[in-house]
């Protein structure tokens, strides 16, 4: 009898992106200097996520932030921690 196909529960978007901001915060980065560039489907399962406290994300000023850290919405075909600036910030 075969068995079944053994499936790898992946992270979700904020425990993934939780573990970089503090492993780029342990390393003496300002949160200020971190964006994230996420995708639109990584940001939609980001404020859907019912266990994210709801502290860890904000809207203000027409900026969406998790954890302190700035969000660039879409144009990405991976979504990605990156340090220093972007530019149009």
């Amino acid at each position: 009898m075969k068995r079944p196909p053994i499936s790898v529960a992946r992270p979700t978007v904020a425990v993934r992106f939780k573990s970089e901001i503090e492993r780029a915060a342990s390393q003496g980065v300002a949160l200020d200097d971190l964006t994230l560039h996420l995708t639109l489907r990584d940001i939609d399962q980001l404020k859907r996520d019912r266990t994210l406290p709801i502290a860890d994300i904000s809207f203000a000023g027409g900026t969406m932030k998790y954890l302190g850290v700035k969000i660039l919405k879409g144009d990405a075909p991976l979504s990605v921690l990156r340090r220093g600036k972007a530019d149009g910030i």
